[in-house]
């Protein structure tokens, strides 16, 4: 066990000595820029804003261990009160900042914070859900990093006396699971040590990191903002990604690695070829999940390295691999290379047991690399016995060290010990091993569903169409979408007897409550839902009206839909 220990906590136990020690070592460096103004950070000023942070939330009462909420569309001022947060021993909740009416609410409730910091602008929809919460919220508002209330936490002031162990609760981060509403994963420091192993190995401090996923996001708060942080690299942070920017921005602050989820790539690839395609700093990509077009994409921009991995937010990165898209001085320009060389970073994962492929030959669909080597990994049928190496089954975890993995789901201890049944940790997620023991993802188990790099719960969408007053039964599904490999939402309804359909009225619904990455595509009226003999609704058969073709006239879903009524 010592020895894991070592491995995996090579540089620093948590991002918090990380970021003291390149306060000491290198505090003129900038840390992070933000893109939107141009404004930027160095270590130094983020180190010595981050103590006053934390000082000011101790002198409002925040202890340690208490959740604090943030709900913010200014990453800057996410990634303060994020460290903030950390030096005063608390912990980071973030919360989307599309969210309002009764999805703010139920996560709020969920989390019961001990403080709620709200961007000034977002403040409305907190006190129109107000008479509804359970908790007696505090709130603290933000215009800005120097705006609002939030300015005055910035107030010189020592940094408090607080202890911040390997386990020591970092971060709530809210995820769909596989039924149900959206559970809190309680994540402690070591779940991002462990999250960033082979990320912060990556890296080098010449990196510059392309920030523009969501803070309320593992992606956009750990493997972009404390990877950069830890190595003592640069992260440059825009509220959002942008198709039509990306490259203006990658040039302009000589951006070396971003992530790309999987509809932002065929976004990328829409914008017409141009001679300078190739003339950017960008030699390492992210791409989770591996799209088929990965190496059009490296060919065609000149990306040197796909790294690719299997992550929950429960889990972190337990599978990883290295994809070598372009050999040396053949991908980047050599003159705008920074970062690791293509022998490094090939050894690095070839030395530490990870899947390593050449990008020019055919690669499986759905390859996410080999286990790290902090975890077992296994690949179980529904008794949880390992299925044999070609057969699908649901991937599961058993951590070697404790606390990498997710603590608890906050408040809901019988989901916590079902998804831990039998000393495994029941990812949700479907799989299969290779003979060499690479994994392939091959799915979702259950009832999520992938819409612009969000997991939602197919059963909170249904919670929400449910409330219409002539719902009677709502059911959705996830269908191929549009673009990518991601999927687009259809829902089915059951009207209450005697109230006609109408579609247009249902869809001004779900835009009243529910985010517009939520809402149905679609929504088609069935007299009654297919289902098994112990009358759970078969989704498969739902699916199927879809993707076997639209409803057609004469079937229960094209006539319901045509005229309100179901079919006879």
């Amino acid at each position: 066990m010592t020895e894991l220990v070592r491995l995996l906590e090579f540089d620093f136990a948590t991002a918090v000595d990380a970021l003291d020690h390149h306060v000491g070592s290198r505090p003129e460096r900038i840390a992070l820029r933000y893109g939107e103004t141009g404004e930027y950070f160095t270590y130094g000023e983020f180190g010595r804003l981050t103590d006053h942070i934390a000082a000011g939330l101790v002198a409002r009462g925040i202890g340690e261990g208490d959740r604090v909420s943030v709900l913010t569309s200014n990453p800057i001022v996410a990634a303060f009160t994020m460290f903030g947060l950390w030096k005063a021993g608390a912990v980071f909740a973030p919360v989307n900042p599309q969210y309002e009416g009764d999805v703010l609410a139920y996560q709020l409730d969920d989390t019961a914070p001990a403080l709620l910091v709200v961007d000034e602008e977002l403040r409305g929809r907190v006190a129109d859900i107000a008479p509804r919460l359970s908790v007696d919220l505090a709130v603290l508002t933000a215009d800005g990093l120097y705006g609002g209330d939030f300015a005055e936490l910035l107030a010189p002031a020592d940094r408090p006396d607080r202890t911040v162990e390997f386990d020591t609760p970092a971060c709530v981060i809210y995820t769909s699971g596989t039924t149900g509403l959206p559970k809190g994963v309680l994540q402690s420091h070591r779940w991002i040590t462990h999250f960033l192993w082979i990320g912060r190995q990556v890296l080098t401090p010449d990196d510059v990191l392309c920030g523009d996923l969501p803070m309320y996001h593992v992606g956009g708060a750990h493997f972009n903002v404390t990877r950069a942080i830890w190595v003592g690299a640069c992260v440059v942070l825009w509220k959002r990604f942008s198709a039509s920017g990306f490259w203006d921005r990658i040039r302009r602050y000589e951006c070396t690695t971003a992530q790309l989820l999987d509809v932002m790539i065929p976004w990328l690839l829409k914008n017409d070829p141009t001679p300078e395609d190739r003339d950017n700093t960008l030699n390492k990509v992210h791409m989770q999940p591996l799209p088929a077009t990965h190496r059009v994409f490296a060919e065609r921009f000149g990306v040197d390295f796909v790294t690719i991995a299997f992550g929950q937010s429960e889990t972190g990165a337990s599978v990883m691999g290295l994809i070598v898209e372009n050999p040396p001085g053949q991908g980047t320009p050599p003159h705008l290379f920074r970062g690791r060389s293509h022998e490094e970073l090939t050894r690095l994962y070839a030395d530490n047991g990870l899947l390593v492929l050449d990008g020019r030959a055919e690669i499986p669909r759905g390859i996410v690399g080999k286990p790290g080597p902090f975890l077992d990994v296994a690949i179980l049928d529904e008794r949880d016995r390992e299925c044999a190496p070609g057969t699908v089954g649901q991937i599961a975890l058993r951590p070697k060290l404790p606390s990498l993995i997710l603590r608890e789901y906050l408040g809901k201890p019988t989901a916590t010990l079902e998804a831990f049944r039998n000393l495994w940790f029941h990812t949700g997620d479907s799989g299969v091993r290779g003979e060499g023991g690479e994994i392939r993802y091959d799915g979702r188990l259950g009832d999520r569903i992938r819409v612009r790099g969000e997991n939602i719960a197919g059963a909170q969408i249904e919670e929400l169409i449910g409330r219409h007053p002539d719902v009677l039964l709502a059911a959705v599904v996830a269908v191929p979408g549009r673009e990518g490999d991601e999927d687009d939402v259809v829902a089915f309804v059951q009207m209450v007897e005697g109230q006609p359909f109408d579609e247009a009225a249902l869809s001004r619904h779900c835009a009243d409550v529910m985010p517009r990455y939520m809402r149905p595509r679609r929504i088609i009226a069935l007299a009654e839902f297919p289902r098994t003999a112990t009358n759970k609704i078969e989704k498969y058969k739902l699916r199927a009206l879809v993707t076997d073709g639209a409803p057609r006239p004469g079937d229960a879903a094209g006539a319901a839909a045509r005229t309100g009524r179901g079919a006879p």
